[in-house]
């Protein structure tokens, strides 16, 4: 892809695309190409593409020296008056050699000659006049004719050279030449000046008097043609006047040569030069060239690609030859300057086909001239399509329903895709995924036309087989690399009414005897038909097909249930009744079985004649017998685990009990008690490893009774089963201590009661009693205890509340006397213990047997009023 451009017409050069060499294609003449030019470069672009690179050359033509210095004429004819003065000069015209530089011409020679030498001068490296000295006067008369011969010679390698043959003529006349004030003039003109506007004025003079003195100006025949078609000169003021264009860019500097011509008998001629330097002005615009690289830029180009390359030449100078380059509105693209004169078009911005497929780019160059001058032109850019927009579906999911027993190849959807790209980018192409439904390939069920989305059902469905199953379709196109979506398809087959019902157990006739002492509206039996369509269709109403007479049966419609309506007669034997089953499809279909219903007498037992025909009767069908299976494994489940828990439960109860044992033992102490004779005592231990206080009741373990009927005060007497306890007054009255603490009585929590003697009367009393002088009277006391909060006690009375007799104290007992007989219950509340039940943890009972009973009033009175006292002193302790 690699392209030369040049701005010239002809092709000098071209690249050889196999190795890159950069040759000559046609001979290249510099004196053609560039004339008068001391440096001739051409320049090439060079662009390459994939990436787009461009890179500038300037090849530069080096002058060679294959031109001669040539004269204008071979022979040059020249008169001289004889009055000439030594020192005279003589203008010849010189050789011209379309070389440059050294090749140009560097030298004259003259041949030898006594009278004539040859003068010339060089301006700016070049030689701008030739003239011939006089060196003597010379004398007509000796020699009338000077043969004289010029030879020029350029600076090349080898040297060449060019001759001129110049003939002297010496003549008698005129011998004084015009002479201009100053030999060399400098003038400046604007570009498009208009005609007749003054360039400059010269002037010359002449010694000679009368018609040798009159002079007359022209333009010297040595100089340029084209002068006289831009300039003007008077011949007789010297003023040169614009009379054609004066444009910069065809030339910057006129060099004009004048001539004094005076009117003598020989014409004397004085010689000047005129140097015009052209003003440039602002006058052209910019010529602007478009290269588009590319018929279409793709749409995924990346910022920074070259879409065209913009040349732009002013043929202006300086500020008014500066150009710059811009796009007019808003546009995907940017200009960068490349090199002077030469900007290159780049994607700026996010390309979009589907949004934008094509722009024209408005370019304008603009040069810095006063007033500024541009030009513009439209850049149109068709933008390619890429494969960037995957095929997309209205919506991601769709459901369709397909009737069951539909035909086979029959078309039940149709999946539409739309892909905003063009050509094969767009070119949808549609697919089943591979998935099974219960194992089965989907492809076994529904396939899709690939180029119009179709899909086609291969099958035959049945409901009571396929009711659902997903399809996912696929939408691909064809671009490079190839974009999908997918469409999931919800299928689902509709139930039509394609299954008769059919009756459990399947046989046609059942046969069954009952007794005829059957009451009316007692269930007879029971008939069931399954129906494997699903909703309306599958529902089955019973009834009766053309019943003969008036049946003394009835049937349920919707549970199948045949009753009894009427008692039988006794000319009753047998009944044949037909059950038709009906479902509620559109149509209905049925089914008929038949039941001979035989009559036996009362205590018969009813028989079946088919062994097989009980499965009319039962009640569980297969999923019933499931059901309770699932049953009975949840119930088992349930069991174990409550038998686990209360295992659990009892271990955490038995070694919470050795564990008060373990601390009974160590809290046990006997000092400060009060004990019987026996030594039995009830110990209540608290347990500082458990947050409840738990109610402990040690039984006296005293198995001997006494022998004698005496229930007095004998020890024991409370343990014999014999012993019938009086119930205790119900008039009994509360302490206001007492009352006080059962106001902020807090219920027991937990209890946990022992049992020392398997033969101990179980009696509940109050803990700790005041016996009044009467057994019909009495007052509970606060409990008795050392550091145990009253307000924690809780009193019952024994099994049934029942009231139980109020036993005797012995006036003889200390003061913390408590009273013997059953274990007393005892509620101990350990969220606040005081600061003493804290120390000491525990409460002893003691017990002792009465050794008299004492049966005098006055004495138990004293006894009672003891009692008191010793709980006040419990209470105070």
């Amino acid at each position: 892809m690699l392209r030369v451009v040049s701005r010239d017409e002809k092709e000098y050069f071209q690249v050889n695309l196999q190795n890159g060499i950069l040759f000559v294609k046609e001979t290249i003449d510099r004196e053609l190409l560039c004339p008068g030019i001391q440096l001739c470069i051409i320049a090439l672009q060079v662009i390459v593409d994939k990436p787009v690179q461009m890179y500038r050359v300037d090849i530069e033509i080096e002058d060679i020296n294959d031109n001669r210095p040539a004269f204008p004429s071979f022979v040059s004819n020249l008169v001289i008056s004889e009055l000439m003065p030594a020192g005279s000069r003589f203008h010849v015209e010189g050789a011209v050699d379309p070389d440059l530089g050294t090749n140009a011409i560097t030298n004259y020679e003259l041949s030898a000659s006594d009278f004539f030498a040859l003068d010339f001068q060089k301006y700016m490296n070049q030689i701008r006049s030739l003239e011939l000295v006089l060196k003597k006067y010379i004398d007509r008369e000796k020699q009338s004719v000077h043969n004289l011969t010029l030879t020029a010679y350029d600076g090349g390698k080898p040297r060449l050279s060019g001759t001129c043959e110049i003939i002297i003529t010496v003549e008698d006349a005129n011998d004084n030449a015009p002479t201009f004030n100053q030999p060399f003039y400098q003038a400046s003109v604007i570009e498009n000046a208009p005609k007749g506007s003054l360039v400059i004025k010269i002037k010359a003079t002449d010694l000679d008097q009368g018609k040798n003195g009159d002079l007359l100006y022209t333009f010297s025949k040595t100089g340029k043609e084209d002068i006289d078609r831009v300039f003007s000169l008077d011949k007789h003021t010297g003023e040169i006047k614009v009379i054609g264009e004066v444009d910069f860019e065809q030339a910057q500097m006129y060099e004009i040569q004048i001539d004094a011509v005076d009117n003598g008998d020989v014409q004397l001629v004085g010689h000047c030069k005129v140097l015009v330097t052209v003003v440039d002005v602002n006058d052209n615009p910019p010529e602007m060239t478009v290269t588009s690289l590319a018929i279409s830029v793709a749409e995924d180009s990346p910022q920074g690609t070259t879409v065209a390359i913009i040349s732009i030449h002013d043929q202006d100078s300086g500020l008014n030859g500066k150009v710059s380059c811009d796009i007019v509105g808003f546009s995907p693209f940017k200009i960068h300057p490349a090199f002077k004169g030469d900007f290159s078009i780049t994607v700026n911005g996010k390309l979009d086909r589907e949004i934008n497929s094509h722009y024209e780019v408005v370019i304008v160059a603009r040069d810095e001239g006063t007033p500024p001058l541009s030009v513009s032109d439209t850049l149109k850019i068709d933008i390619s399509d890429v494969n960037d927009n995957a095929p997309l579906f209205q919506k991601s999911y769709d459901t369709i329903f397909i009737k069951e027993n539909n035909p086979p190849g029959s078309h039940v959807y149709t999946a539409s895709a739309s892909d905003p790209d063009v050509g094969q980018n767009s070119f949808i192409t549609y697919s089943i995924s591979d998935i099974t439904v219960d194992g089965i390939p989907i492809s076994s069920y529904v396939s899709i036309n690939p180029e119009n989305g179709k899909v086609f059902a291969l099958i035959s469905f049945d409901h009571e087989q396929v009711t659902y199953f997903q399809c996912h379709i696929k939408a691909t196109d064809a671009g490079l690399p190839p974009l999908n979506s997918n469409l999931t398809l919800n299928i689902f087959i509709e139930d039509i009414n394609d299954n008769a019902p059919t009756f459990m157990p399947l046989f046609p006739l059942l046969t069954l005897k009952i007794s005829k002492s059957i009451q009316p509206g007692q269930l007879i039996t029971k008939v069931r038909a399954v129906d494997i369509d699903s909703g309306y269709n599958a529902l089955i109403s019973y009834n009766f097909k053309n019943p003969a007479g008036k049946t003394p049966f009835t049937i349920t419609p919707h549970t199948g249930e045949i009753g009894l309506k009427h008692p039988f007669t006794d000319l009753d034997e047998e009944y044949r009744l037909i059950v038709v089953a009906r479902d509620h499809g559109e149509p209905a279909m049925t089914a008929v079985t038949e039941i001979v219903i035989s009559l036996v007498e009362s205590g018969e037992e009813i028989l079946y004649d088919n062994q097989e025909s009980k499965g009319i009767t039962e009640e569980f069908t297969e999923a019933n017998i499931y059901l309770v299976v699932a049953i009975c494994i949840i119930s088992s489940v349930f069991l174990i685990t409550l038998i686990a828990f209360t295992v659990l439960r009892w271990q955490k109860c038995r070694d919470e009990v050795n564990d008060l044992k373990e601390n009974y033992k160590s809290c046990s102490n006997t000092g400060g008690s009060w004990v019987y004779s026996q030594q039995t005592q009830y110990r209540v231990c608290s347990n500082s490893l458990q947050r409840k206080s738990d109610l402990i009741v040690f039984t006296p373990n005293n198995s001997q009774m006494p022998n004698n009927g005496e229930n007095g005060n004998q020890p024991g007497a409370l343990l014999n089963p014999s012993y019938q306890p009086k119930h205790p007054n119900p008039d009994w009255r509360y302490s206001a201590s007492l009352k006080a603490a059962m106001q902020g009585a807090v219920h027991m929590e937990g209890a946990a009661v022992l049992r020392g003697a398997a033969v101990g009367l179980e009696q509940q009393w109050p803990t700790v009693s005041s016996a009044t002088a009467e057994p019909e009277g009495g007052e509970v006391s606060p409990p008795v205890g050392a550091g145990v909060n009253c307000n924690s006690w809780t009193f019952k009375y024994g099994p049934g509340n029942q009231k139980q007799p109020v036993p005797q104290i012995p006036p003889d007992f200390p003061e913390n006397f408590i009273i013997p007989g059953s274990p007393a219950i005892i509620s101990i509340r350990q969220d606040q213990p005081s600061a003493q039940a804290q120390k000491s943890n525990f409460i002893t009972f003691g017990k002792k047997e009465e050794t008299k009973k004492k049966k005098k009033k006055k004495k138990g009175n004293k006894n009672q009023e003891k009692a008191n006292n010793n709980a006040a002193d419990n209470n105070d302790q």
